[in-house]
């Protein structure tokens, strides 16, 4: 395109934006990169600029003597792309290349895919001295703005060291029986009533575990109630609007999102319906910091600031809004805002999501006998009454291991970025060169053959290892099983992502007979986490419950797993040592 041309283009897009597509932009600004690639398409490299063919033959031209092996990458791995998700491309490519791979995404650009236990270690535990974030802390920056979710290095350390505090243990206690189980009985009731009225055939469960997750988030982080699954909750699409648009751009082949806004706004209905949905999500969350902010200004006019100070500790209101405001910070309006967003952004949409795929792998039929198990420990522990209690929690280990079996399976989110600031040699003995991107895959990593033998994608709860040893961590299954990310940047409401998903299920399955709708293909999908093409459907009927006499109880210290896991009895990783870092292929491709 000539920039008489180009030029052209722009007068019509401003004129007319009605007509003016994302297309059209690509064309504007990424013209004359389609020019070459044409120009090289006569050799015979490949189709288009965006042809991965073509990107994966020019990498090995330009990768010189690297021995990172590049991925076989083409059209066809990603043709379902659009609207799906990069991660399940990045598990075959895992199979055929091997658990470090070289992924091209330009001429000159490429991501190192790292699915390797111990090389996943090494990048994690350097956050700081040799990887910060990178490509995710530059594309999320119109969401996340200066919070401490894509903060980098010392502005990260501010504020997580400002933040992590009011995730203290005594909070999460208190929030299980003051906020989690009484959420989880409202949206149970919701569903035992619809039942019971023959209100609905089936039901979107996807979308109950968003607005119930939404409702916690709010009580918890705001003490405000969205009452998301009786009310409108805009906040639900704008929030997956938002994160699809921050995984897009971590991607994009074409990164037209780098330029002005305004300009964006213009001629980009993409860019327009992302801008939007942050609008929304900030001004949703600038209106409960204001109110919060009011609150405490009155009550320090009547002296009532102190009191409070004192009584969270006693968990009387324990938000971490009111904490933070408590706190005294001196910190800007937007900064705080910022740092809430990120709670209430990432809060709803993870637990969320490992709630909707535990739930459809509980459901299929193959695993019929793992939610037999879980019903009877629930019914053992709970009897009739209607939601657990904080101290019911730890009676209950092979729930919580079907939660840690779900985030295996369905890691939120599938893949981290990450980008070398120094060159690095990984412990497989590959080099990371200096500026190089990386993209973790914990996807590839924990459903990776090597890490979990031939069942590693079946739901099987006790692959972890007898219930006594303990809840799995990166600690105890030599970094196999990275649920919450590790080393310096590691969630630190790890606690609360468990337990709120833990009393959800407690609550619903005890209660409720449900079963997948017949004809119904649940499809996975992302948006930074694992989301459903069109939901998760199913239909719902309310389940008698009972105390459970002591001779129908089942013999959980013998228990052991419904199926065979291959090699062992069954699969306890931490009794192993960790598969040697190779770049073989752990299928022996």
């Amino acid at each position: 395109m000539c920039n008489r041309a180009r030029v052209a283009t722009v007068v019509r897009a401003l004129e007319e934006p009605e007509t003016f597509t994302d297309d059209d932009l690509d064309n504007i600004v990424f013209a004359d990169l389609s020019e070459e690639a044409a120009i090289s398409n006569k050799s015979g490299a490949g189709e288009t600029m965006a042809a991965p063919d073509w990107m994966t033959q020019l990498n090995r031209l330009w990768g010189g003597a690297s021995e990172i092996p590049v991925a076989d990458a083409k059209l066809e791995d990603i043709t379902g792309l659009l609207g799906g998700g990069l991660f399940q491309p990045l598990f075959k490519w895992m199979l055929e290349a091997g658990p470090v791979y070289l992924l091209p995404t330009g001429p000159v650009t490429s991501y190192v895919v790292v699915s390797d236990a111990a090389c996943i270690k090494q990048v994690l535990f350097n956050y700081g001295s040799k990887y910060i974030k990178g490509t995710i802390a530059e594309a999320g920056e119109f969401l996340f703005g200066l919070g401490v979710a894509l903060q980098e290095l010392e502005p990260w350390k501010v504020r997580r060291k400002a933040v992590a505090p009011s995730l203290h243990r005594k909070y999460v206690e208190a929030m299980v029986d003051r906020c989690f189980a009484l959420c989880a009985d409202r949206m149970t009731t919701i569903l035992e009533e619809e039942a019971a009225n023959g209100a609905v055939g089936s039901v979107n469960l996807e979308s109950r575990f968003s607005k119930t997750a939404l409702d916690i988030i709010g009580i918890s982080v705001f003490n405000y109630d969205f009452k998301a699954l009786t009310t409108a909750a805009p906040v639900i699409q704008a929030t997956y609007t938002a994160l699809k648009e921050v995984e897009t751009r971590s991607m994009d082949l074409l990164p037209t999102w780098r330029l002005p806004e305004q300009f964006l706004r213009i001629v980009s209905p993409r860019q327009r319906n992302a801008q939007d949905a942050v609008t929304v999500i900030r001004d949703v969350t600038q209106r409960l910091v204001d109110d919060c902010k009011r609150m405490v200004e009155e009550e320090e006019k009547v002296g009532g600031a102190e009191e409070w100070a004192r009584d969270y500790l006693n968990e009387s209101n324990p938000s971490v809004l009111r904490y933070l405001i408590a706190a005294r910070e001196e910190v800007s309006s937007t900064q705080l805002r910022d740092d809430l967003l990120s709670l209430l952004v990432a809060g709803h949409e993870t637990t969320a999501s490992v709630l909707t795929w535990g739930t459809y792998e509980l459901l299929k039929p193959e695993n019929a006998e793992q939610l037999r198990l879980l019903r009877a420990e629930l019914d053992e522990v709970l009897g009739t009454r209607p939601y657990p209690t904080f101290a019911d929690l730890a009676k209950m280990p092979y729930l919580e291991r079907c939660f840690h079996e779900s985030m295996r399976l369905y890691p939120q989110p599938p893949v981290y970025t990450r980008r070398a600031v120094v060159e690095d040699v990984l412990p497989n003995g590959m080099t990371v060169p200096k500026n190089q991107d990386l993209l973790v895959s914990i996807y590839n990593l924990h459903r990776s053959p090597a890490n979990w033998g031939p069942t590693s994608q079946q739901f099987e709860p006790m692959r972890f290892g007898p219930l006594a040893n303990g809840q799995p961590n990166e600690l105890n299954t030599d970094y196999r099983y990275v649920p919450f990310s590790a080393g310096p940047r590691r969630c630190p409401g790890d606690k609360f992502a468990v337990y709120e998903g833990i009393v959800i299920w407690a609550t619903m399955l005890r209660r409720l007979d449900l079963e997948l709708k017949a004809g119904h293909d649940v499809i996975m999908t992302s948006g930074a986490t694992i989301h459903t093409k069109s939901g998760l459907l199913a239909t719902v009927k309310k389940r008698e419950v009972r105390e459970v006499p002591e001779a129908e109880r089942v013999d959980w210290a013998n228990l052991m797993p419904a199926k065979e896991l291959g090699g062992d009895e069954w699969y306890a990783p931490w009794n192993q040592p960790a598969p040697a870092a190779s770049g073989k292929c752990p299928m022996g491709h």
